[in-house]
């Protein structure tokens, strides 16, 4: 090409454009290597090295980005002696997200990103300025491909049916191509437009429809395909599934006036077990200060959640209204050990649950009353884990789950051998649960646990536990293989 042709190109190009163009050329040039640039010229530098700076291959970007005016300069002035014998076509893939991205507006944008906020980590949807940059962070993320558009399809029916149509040709047109592996080493192929049909699949055969599956906004369109496993249960895909941490307090300071808490050790261990069969990597911190428990919570927040499903922390420890105690007796407020976690704090756990799980007493009150058929435990062996203060309530925040071994102000009880009735029960649930062929969620699991547990009479009082939650979808723990 001619380098006067080419320098008055990079003249008439604005940065907008030259980030359209570097969209469309990353199947062939790296995306690191595009990182940066910010004019023609330096984009045409990169494609001179990957061999592609040739009239045929500019023309293909300047005639997508409708710059006509261009492709004539490029035209006027190539040689055609310097032309490579072979220049790879813009793929039908990058073309399509690029119209796409032509013809959405601003509000369909903010759409976009709203939808997606739960699958992408905030700040760079926040950053994203055009459809491009959302695309680019969705490849990022693995939630499309060129042999994966089925997630953006869906996305895009929930508010433009005519740009979900741009996707629906797309996988229409590339349907027999991406089910040959022939040519792909592990390529997944693009669910058939049957399998997301949910009220008509026979009106989306090729065949069979007129209109090639596209439809104006006058015509009735199906539903957007739902997944059940995408739309109504958290992933656990990765291995390990998550980080469990488990703060266990056993030992008070004498001046604490916190007596030994005989038992606990057995709690740890039942946790401990069932999550490592779970699949997740367990931490234990025994007997720790108030200020060592907020340190490693805060060193946790910090953690990179990306590779986890799930993030789980147990305190097991003497406790008051809205906190828990470390060893020396000082408060540590349950909203410290969750605030760390929320999305602002913790963007890698945005849409991720978090599951936190609290024996301790939250008050000195006792829970009276007595119910035909209650089982009354062995009073020698019964503990209360009590020593006001703030709320128990979950963060504002979505993904979280508080499972309190009681309800505000009142005691909870354990056992000096066995160990304590609220974690106990729940170890219990959770193995029944996981050993059962039903998909049960773990609020399911709880009420079964309220109910045991409140069956008991306790040092001639009873106990109730209390969860709370801003979960979005259904939790369902599984032994792994």
């Amino acid at each position: 090409m001619d380098r006067r042709t080419l320098s008055r190109i990079d003249d008439e190009l604005n940065s907008e454009e030259v980030a359209e163009l570097c969209f469309l050329c990353t199947d062939f040039i790296p995306r690191k290597r595009l990182e940066g640039i910010s004019s023609a010229k330096d984009l045409f530098l990169k494609l001179e090295d990957a061999t592609l700076l040739d009239s045929s291959y500019l023309t293909q970007l300047f005639r997508t980005i409708h710059r006509e005016d261009l492709v004539r300069q490029v035209q006027n002035g190539s040689r055609q002696a310097e032309e490579a014998d072979a220049v790879p076509s813009l793929s039908d893939y990058r073309v399509m997200l690029y119209s796409i991205h032509d013809d959405m507006t601003e509000e369909n944008l903010d759409k976009l990103k709203f939808l997606l906020n739960p699958k992408l980590n905030r700040r760079p949807l926040e950053k994203s300025k055009t459809a491009l940059d959302v695309f680019v962070e969705m490849e990022k993320s693995q939630l499309i491909s060129k042999d994966d558009v089925s997630g953006l399809y869906k996305l895009l029916l929930e508010f433009d049916k005519k740009l979900a149509a741009v996707v629906e040709k797309y996988m229409q047109d590339h349907r027999g191509a991406l089910t040959d592996t022939s040519h792909y080493q592990k390529r997944p192929s693009i669910p058939s437009l049957e399998s997301l049909s949910v009220s008509q699949p026979e009106t989306w055969s090729e065949t069979e429809d007129p209109n090639n599956g596209v439809r104006s906004d006058a015509t009735p369109c199906p539903d957007p395909p739902t997944s059940p496993d995408e739309e109504e249960y958290y992933s656990f895909t990765h291995e390990p599934r998550g980080l469990c941490v488990i703060f266990n307090n056993k030992l008070f300071f004498p001046e604490s006036n916190l007596g030994e808490r005989g038992g606990t050790e057995k709690d740890e261990k039942s946790l401990n077990n069932l999550f490592h069969r779970f699949g997740f990597e367990v931490v234990v911190h025994n007997n720790l200060t108030a200020d060592l428990i907020e340190s490693e919570i805060t060193k946790l927040g910090q953690r990179n959640f990306s590779h986890d499903d799930a993030l789980v922390v147990c305190v097991l420890s003497h406790g008051d209204n809205g906190c828990v105690y470390g060893i020396d007796g000082k408060k540590v407020q349950l909203r410290a050990l969750t605030l760390p976690f929320t999305s602002y704090r913790a963007p890698s756990l945005i849409g991720k649950p978090k599951l936190f799980f609290i024996q301790a007493c939250q008050g000195t009150l006792d829970q009276s009353g007595y119910l035909p058929g209650s089982e009354v435990k062995g009073d020698a062996e019964l503990e209360a884990d009590a020593s006001s203060s703030t709320s128990n309530s979950v963060p504002n925040d979505a993904d979280f789950l508080l499972g309190m071994a009681t309800v505000a102000e009142c005691k909870s009880f354990r056992n000096k051998y066995t160990g304590s009735i609220y974690i106990q029960e729940l170890c219990r649930q959770l193995e029944r649960a996981a050993e059962s062929s039903k998909m049960e969620d773990i609020l399911g699991v709880l009420v079964h646990v309220n109910r045991e547990v409140s069956k008991g009479v306790f040092l001639n009082k009873k106990q109730m536990p209390e969860p709370k939650y801003t979960l979005t979808k259904k939790v369902v723990l599984k032994y792994m293989n």
